[in-house]
């Protein structure tokens, strides 16, 4: 049986100001699943997206799972 290679995978965005700010008066990270093309960007994405914790629009980068 073949392995399942497919060119699009779910990943997982985090946002890096919820990371970075721990003396903050909420507490929590949000985090977004999106999917990307393996082929068309291999790279780790980054996307700016609202985060309901910092009330603003930040950036969020990809992480493992």
């Amino acid at each position: 049986m073949a392995k399942n290679k497919d060119v699009r995978v779910t990943i997982t965005l985090e946002c890096i100001s919820c990371v970075q700010n721990n003396g903050k008066k909420k507490l929590g990270i949000l985090r977004y699943t999106t999917q990307k093309n393996r082929r068309n960007t291999p790279i780790r994405l980054e996307l700016k997206k609202f985060c309901s914790y910092c009330n603003k629009h930040t950036v969020h980068k990809e992480i493992k799972k």
